[in-house]
C-alpha cells in the first residue's frame, strides 16, 4: 500500500519506464507540463491529486494495484 507521495511517485516512475515512455510523453498524455511529472516522480507532496491520478492511470496503474483491501471495501473506521 502506498503510504506517502514519495512511494506514489516511485510507482508512477517505475510504471512509466516499463511502458518505455519519457516523462515528456507522460505529461503530454495527460495534458500537463513535464515539470509536473518530474515533481510527481520525485515525491513532491504538493502535487495536485487529480493530475497525479491521471498520470498514474496513463502509466497503467490501477487503484487496485496499491490497495490491500478487497475491491469496494471501506476502511475499517468508515464501516464501523
Amino acid at each position: 500500500m502506498i503510504s506517502d507521495a514519495r512511494e506514489f511517485g516511485e510507482m508512477v516512475a517505475q510504471a512509466r519506464k516499463v511502458l518505455g515512455i519519457t516523462q515528456r510523453d507522460l505529461a503530454l498524455a495527460i495534458n500537463t507540463g513535464e515539470r509536473f511529472i518530474v515533481d510527481l516522480e520525485a515525491g513532491k507532496p504538493t502535487a495536485q491529486l487529480g493530475k497525479a491520478l491521471a498520470a498514474a492511470k496513463a502509466a497503467g496503474i490501477r487503484l487496485e494495484d496499491v490497495s490491500d483491501r478487497p475491491r469496494g471495501a471501506l476502511p475499517r473506521s468508515a464501516s464501523s
